[in-house]
């Protein structure tokens, strides 16, 4: 009998996923949690990142989120993100070009004094993050591929 749990990925817009897995994998501000079902109760704060969930029967999905919140419950586990994408849905050129944003104005913009550093390094992490789910997804398919 395989234990399983229900998830919801939920961004502002959108319910991103509903369904019944095995595991979750989330990127916690203390560091990336593991859930599995019957997990004691919790609601922590998330870091931008990738939320990877394992399908009954072992298949991975992978999410990119901006940030949010995480709620466990014995049988429900809840994503609330502020953005929320499925891996495939990423823009890799959109992200890279954040990303080489990001690095521009943390470069020109420490010699300013209206610079806003924690900003330019949120943005800086969130282009990362969508850039490392992308790359999960891709070796992935490359994976089922051989």
């Amino acid at each position: 009998m395989s234990m399983t749990m229900h998830v919801n990925i939920v961004s502002a817009e959108e319910e991103i996923f509903a369904g019944t897995v095995e595991q979750v994998h989330a990127p916690a501000v203390m560091g990336e949690v593991g859930i599995y079902p019957r997990h004691t109760q919790m609601l922590t704060r998330l870091k931008p990142g990738e939320v990877r969930i394992i399908r009954e029967g072992g298949e991975e999905e992978f999410y990119f989120i901006s940030g949010g919140i995480l709620e466990v419950q014995p049988h429900v586990v809840t994503v609330l993100a502020d953005t929320a994408l499925r891996a495939k849905d990423v823009d890799e050129e959109a992200a890279l070009e954040a990303k080489r944003r990001a690095e521009e104005s943390i470069r020109e913009g420490s010699n300013s004094d209206e610079f806003d550093v924690a900003k330019a390094e949120l943005q800086l992490a969130e282009a990362v993050a969508m850039l490392r789910t992308v790359d999960h997804l891709r070796k992935k398919l490359k994976g089922s591929r051989v």
